[in-house]
């Protein structure tokens, strides 16, 4: 079984870093180390925002980027197409 957090981490090679996830700046974030897309649901309509950081096995963030996104309205578009 390979580390993945906490100091015993640091020494993996390739190291394996993970991400955390900050969605409107909730006052929490996850933690995702699959690799695998990221899927927000469940969203109200709107604008909104993740912030991305990449992080190593100790949770020190290495970098990060805030996405700015809007979720349509897909109620009002299918009530005004009828």
């Amino acid at each position: 079984m390979v580390t993945v957090f906490g100091k015993g981490a640091l020494t993996v090679s390739p190291r394996i870093g993970h991400i955390h996830i900050t969605v409107d700046d909730l006052p929490w974030h996850f933690v995702d180390a699959s690799g695998q897309t990221i899927i927000l649901a469940g969203l109200t309509p709107g604008p909104h925002q993740a912030l991305i950081e990449l992080a190593d096995p100790t949770h020190k963030v290495i970098t990060s980027e805030t996405i700015k996104f809007r979720v349509p309205d897909t109620e009002a578009v299918e009530q005004h197409n009828h």
